[in-house]
């Protein structure tokens, strides 16, 4: 299959290279990042979109999406598919959709889960919002992507499955750092901690996959001196996109509204820029009630 890739960051440069590892003829173009192995750099987005069948985009916002979306929409051919994976505003996936559409293309919107781990390993899920019939054309490429594609429904769906999810993460991540943070004052070992809860009704993935305490459960960035599997600018990212939709549909969101603005001071007026997620737990273990 000929595919174009447009943007070759942290999260897009190994999935395009599975896709050339895998016999693909990729094209890609990102304004600033080289091109992994096996894939041919274009100048420009439309000339890695011209004669593909299906054109790859991850990138930042939704914003940055529309305007490459007006880019290579006019170059694809009819039948073709705009499979875009980045996360972003529903409004903007489904606007991208209706562009496409009125070119006789098709479009999904497929964000991802499981990090540049997954990316690397080939291992993410995807959330797709779009037809039946312009799935079936991507699946080849998803499966060579990731593990796992769940069809959320029509567009935008891809997006709003994304951003729920992401503020069901960023709110029990926050809360998990704060009984590990109130464990710790109250003299309770951090192990003891974490056997009590993993296996009763305070599990989640934040605690038993993504642990944020150091030494306990399964290896994670907490081990590594938080270093990003996820970064906290990211989760803050979701977390605004989140509450954005919620706004447009006025649904409420108390918790969702402040794991944000934790997660926003955190990035903007502490150190937390650069860091993982996870690492709400330090700033709560050095901090007084306020």
């Amino acid at each position: 299959m000929k595919i174009a890739f447009i943007g070759l960051g942290n999260m897009g440069s190994p999935m395009a290279a599975n896709l050339a590892a895998a016999g693909h003829d990729v094209t890609g173009y990102d304004m600033a990042a080289p091109a992994p192995e096996g894939v041919t750099l274009a100048g420009s987005a439309a000339e890695a979109a011209a004669g593909a069948q299906v054109v790859i985009t991850m990138l930042p916002n939704g914003q940055i999406l529309r305007g490459v979306a007006q880019e290579v929409v006019p170059v694809m051919e009819a039948g073709s598919v705009l499979l875009d994976c980045s996360t972003v505003d529903v409004d903007s996936a489904r606007a991208v959709a209706e562009m496409a559409a009125s070119r006789g293309c098709g479009a999904l919107d497929a964000p991802v889960s499981g990090g540049i781990g997954g990316a690397a390993a080939g291992t993410l899920t995807f959330m797709v919002g779009g037809t039946d019939d312009d799935l079936k054309i991507a699946m080849e490429l998803l499966e060579i992507m990731g593990g796992r594609t769940v069809h959320c429904g029509p567009s935008g769906n891809g997006q709003a499955a994304k951003i729920c999810n992401n503020m069901i993460l960023g709110a029990t991540m926050a809360v998990t750092c704060e009984a590990f943070a109130l464990a710790d004052k109250l003299g309770l070992d951090r192990q003891a901690m974490y056997d009590v809860a993993s296996t009763s009704s305070g599990q989640s993935w934040s605690l038993t996959t993504y642990c944020p305490a150091p030494g306990v459960g399964p290896e994670a960035p907490s081990d590594n001196d938080y270093q990003p599997g996820f970064a906290a600018e990211l989760m803050q990212k979701d977390l605004g996109l989140a509450l954005q939709a919620a706004e447009a549909v006025d649904s409420p969101t108390p918790l969702g509204t402040e794991a944000l603005r934790q997660y926003t001071q955190f990035v903007e007026e502490e150190d937390g820029q650069g860091r993982d997620f996870s690492a709400l737990l330090p700033r709560f273990t050095s901090r007084g009630r306020d």
